[in-house]
């Protein structure tokens, strides 16, 4: 998995990129193959905002979250992205195949 982390208006820290990494890693829990990750953390005035653009077997997932701290941004955005690949892995499942074997055995 290749995680690119960029600030606006805002300097990564290593502790910053450390946090969205460790972060990001539960995605892999749904899916082994999440080729590229690109997340920017963006500071306005009070508003701290964390969106990422995730490609997933061929498909793009984008999420973001704005919260008055950044780790809980981070946060937040993880969760949606969580809920996301979750939502696309069940509709990447073939549901079908267990419809036959049951009308089978009845």
């Amino acid at each position: 998995m290749q995680l690119n982390v960029s600030g606006h208006h805002v300097e990564v820290t290593e502790s910053l990129r450390g946090y969205v990494t460790t972060k990001i890693e539960r995605l892999e829990r749904h899916f082994e193959i999440v080729s590229d990750v690109h997340c920017i953390l963006t500071v306005e005035k009070l508003r701290h905002k964390a969106e990422a653009t995730v490609n997933v077997n061929g498909d793009t997932i984008y999420a973001d979250a704005t919260e008055e701290d950044m780790y809980a941004a981070i946060d937040g955005l993880v969760d949606k992205l969580d809920r996301r690949v979750k939502k696309l892995k069940e509709k990447l499942a073939d549901h079908h195949a267990r419809d036959t074997c049951k009308r089978n055995f009845v």
